[in-house]
């Protein structure tokens, strides 16, 4: 099966060496020309890297979506990848065999759950992001894809959720998910005013859609596999658990 997972990154970073089945490229090309001229970038044939200030590593997608040919598609970040394996190098992440043979029990490769314990996955976004674009997108599904509101109410009171925009997926259910989420963060665009929002809450639909993910995927149900999800770097958690309860005493704090 030929599988192409897509490294967002914007910056010169490590790459892994398997160039048949990982492929770099540079998010926000066409806003910064000049900072990298090495990866491929997100600002050829049909692309929306203008925005990618606002959708993050979602241009990169789009673009893989829209001009990318293979069996399958997939998303990682620079220091994000997936893994059968706990371990911090690139030697370890998802390689070509390991792939194939989980395409042959699912359509769908994805990290495990990322669980918050004591809060939902609504409590936690508007705890660390404004409150009311989350609140418009449910109003968008309500209204144009009604048959996904019962998983857009169940996914926003659990508590765990598959994030940071990553997994692999065979052409036929990227296709059905790029379609159907691009169309929802198109329609959040005209109704959402962010000439108040600071640059990281510019980036609400980077921020959004990976809570959509899961609402996508417990209505349309492909056969999914979890694996383990790298960070090649510190997490530094004392500093993530201090920005946590700040923002549960105040919900004005942002990360």
């Amino acid at each position: 099966m030929k599988t192409k997972i897509i490294v967002a990154t914007h910056k010169n970073y490590e790459m892994p060496e398997n160039t048949e089945l990982y492929l770099p490229v540079f998010v926000g090309k066409s806003l910064h020309p000049d900072v990298n001229h090495t990866f491929q970038g997100d600002n050829t044939g049909d692309n929306i890297s203008l925005k990618n200030s606002s959708y993050n590593e979602l241009t990169a997608l789009y673009w893989a979506w829209k001009n990318v040919d293979a069996d399958a598609i997939g998303l990682v970040h620079y220091r994000r990848y997936l893994s059968l394996k706990r371990s911090k190098s690139l030697t370890a992440i998802l390689n070509q065999k390991q792939v194939d043979q989980l395409f042959e029990q699912v359509d769908v490769i994805l990290p495990k759950k990322r669980n918050y314990i004591i809060e939902s996955n609504y409590s936690h976004y508007i705890h660390a992001h404004h409150k009311e674009p989350l609140d418009l997108t449910r109003d968008i599904i309500e209204s144009d894809y009604p048959k996904y509101l019962q998983a857009f109410d169940k996914v926003m009171k659990r508590s765990s959720a598959h994030m940071f925009n990553m997994f692999v997926m065979k052409s036929k259910w990227l296709d059905l998910y790029c379609t159907w989420l691009f169309d929802i963060l198109g329609k959040l665009e005209k109704r959402v005013d962010v000439t108040d929002y600071d640059t990281y809450e510019g980036r609400i639909y980077g921020f959004i859609s990976e809570l959509l993910l899961d609402v996508w995927l417990d209505t349309l149900k492909p056969q999914v596999a979890e694996v383990n999800y790298v960070h090649m770097e510190s997490e530094h958690w004392l500093k993530k658990g201090t920005a946590f309860i700040a923002r549960k005493i105040n919900p004005q704090v942002r990360e």
